[in-house]
């Protein structure tokens, strides 16, 4: 974890997939910079575990789903209550099936929009419209993904409906603004769960870290920081901004092989 300077203090964001990977990553940044901080997921198990360890006095957490848009109408309303006001949307639940289009059922690819494309735009509108009640300088961040520019094999649906969150970004920021500031954060190979069939792989891994210009996988505190800076004040003049966290892989290209040795898993909802 990187300083902390309190650069959050009072401040109140609601994350959405927060209780793993780059999504807790954030939460726990966030309440190490003074926020109060409502996580919403999927896994009541996960996320009961990651209040204990934040604490209960500065996290709240709710079970929901993302694609349903009463759900985050209650987790926007459960926030104000629960902590008086909402600052901060960070939108990072997301998921992918790796099959080839001509392989891919329309289960998985409605999987992956609904999830990583719906859910956001249900999470913006509902997030914003409370920033807008309250008549106060508000941010949202949607967390991408460099498959939302670069194509990766396999990733046809998740990239396309990360494609469309980012121009998802740019419509709102100049929807909303300027009382509302909206960026996205585009990470590119980072040591999640997600991705640990990845990193146990040296051939697979070998090849991402030959596009990776600093030589090395991300972590998810790494996503973290971009993010804390743009939730900030220091980032008051940024919106409708994509900032890259790829270690410099977007200048070169998504390695082949990470879908031709990709386990396939049968999709199960």
């Amino acid at each position: 974890m990187g300083s902390t300077r309190r650069r959050l203090e009072d401040k109140t964001a609601l994350i959405t997939g927060g209780n793993k990977g780059i999504g807790k990553a954030i939460a726990k940044r966030f309440a190490a910079e003074g926020a109060k901080v409502m996580i919403i997921a999927r896994d009541m198990e996960k996320l009961a575990a990651t209040r204990a360890e934040l604490g209960e006095d500065v996290c709240e957490v709710m079970q929901a789903d993302v694609t349903v848009e009463a759900d985050l109408i209650d987790a926007v309303a459960r926030t104000v209550e629960r902590f008086g006001r909402l600052d901060i949307g960070v939108n990072n639940a997301g998921d992918a099936v790796y099959s080839k289009i001509v392989d891919k059922t329309e289960k998985e690819f409605d999987y992956e929009l609904d999830l990583c494309l719906k859910g956001v735009f249900f999470s913006m509108k509902h997030e914003a419209r409370q920033m807008q009640s309250q008549d106060m300088r508000g941010v949202i961040i949607n967390i991408s993904s460099l498959n939302g520019t670069q194509p990766g094999k396999g990733l046809g649906g998740y990239g396309a409906a990360k494609a469309g969150m980012e121009m998802l970004t740019r419509v709102a920021a100049l929807e909303m603004g300027p009382l509302i500031r909206v960026c996205s954060v585009i990470p590119g190979l980072i040591a999640t769960e997600r991705a640990q069939g990845v990193m146990e792989a040296p051939e697979i891994l070998g090849e991402f870290l030959e596009n990776i210009l600093v030589d090395r996988a991300g972590l998810p505190e790494d996503v973290a920081n971009a993010t804390l800076f743009l939730a900030s004040d220091e980032a008051a003049f940024i919106t409708g901004h994509h900032l890259y966290v790829d270690g410099g892989q977007f200048n070169k290209r998504y390695p082949y092989k990470a879908f031709e040795q990709t386990r396939h898993d049968t999709f199960d909802e």
